[in-house]
């Protein structure tokens, strides 16, 4: 399976990067993991919400370029449903019984996504209400995806 992790915005954080990195270094032995960025606009202090709306329409934009036909497209929102880790083990696993190849998790930036984004997704999906830097919402992802197919394999995993 191939997992995309498609996300708004650079990784500054030598700690996050460190992260992401070493979750990578994980899940290659489980799936073929792809990682894009994509630039995010400077987002003005007290943005209004029509300011906040163009910049997110700019990058989903960008978006949209890595977004295809016939990929299964996972949009991270507050909004979206909630899973268990073991649930969304079986969502991955699912996915690929019922011949979804390649997934795509979408990351908005520090706004969020853009209602076109989530429209057009398959699922939303999220792993709290709590809203997270999107920086950090790339680390826990990849531990999410990580952990859920080490459940997948029946493998051992700290809880």
């Amino acid at each position: 399976m191939k997992i995309t992790v498609l996300a708004v915005g650079k990784i500054k954080e030598k700690y996050f990067a460190d992260a992401i990195r070493e979750y990578s270094k994980r899940l290659g032995r489980y799936c073929k993991l792809e990682i894009i960025e994509v630039a995010d606009e400077k987002t003005p202090d007290h943005a209004s919400i029509r300011q906040q709306e163009l910049i997110k329409e700019k990058e989903a934009a960008r978006l949209k370029k890595y977004m295809r036909d016939g990929v299964y497209v996972a949009a991270l929102a507050v909004e979206g449903k909630q899973y268990t880790s073991e649930q969304f083990s079986e969502k991955i696993h699912a996915l690929g019984l019922r011949g979804e190849s390649h997934i795509i998790f979408v990351i908005g930036g520090s706004i969020g996504l853009s209602q076109e984004i989530l429209h057009s997704a398959d699922e939303r999906i999220s792993f709290s209400k709590l809203t997270f830097p999107h920086q950090l919402m790339r680390v826990i992802l990849l531990e999410q995806i990580y952990r859920g197919y080490r459940i997948m394999n029946g493998e051992p995993y700290h809880k």
